[in-house]
């Protein structure tokens, strides 16, 4: 599971780590954190991070990364480009439900 501390670091790798909306990473961190399900915890985060702009800048790089660590630590497969395009998705069409965040993020794993 990803930590605030881990978070913030992959903010920095495109911006300043800076919060924008800490109440809403604390909020998602603490659902992500309650679930068994590593989809689930990952689609929390990166909803906050989309929808709710966590971040001063760099929201939907980070979410990519996000997606990309989580699998990475479950040495999965993916491909980078389906994690790109399923973040702009996300953003374009609002996308908040974490079921079916959970089935975007599920569908870039090769």
């Amino acid at each position: 599971m990803l930590s605030r501390k881990d978070l913030v670091t992959l903010n920095l790798e495109f911006h300043t780590g800076k919060l924008a909306n800490p109440g809403s990473l604390e909020f998602a961190l603490d659902q992500a954190q309650r679930s068994r399900d590593w989809l689930k915890s990952t689609a929390y985060l990166v909803r906050a991070i989309v929808s709710d702009h966590v971040f001063e800048d760099g929201n939907k790089r980070t979410a990519a990364a996000i997606i990309a660590t989580s699998i990475d630590l479950r040495n999965l497969s993916y491909n980078k480009e389906k994690i790109d395009r399923t973040v702009l998705k996300i953003s374009a069409k609002s996308i908040k439900d974490t079921r079916k965040l959970s089935r975007l993020i599920k569908n870039v794993i090769e």
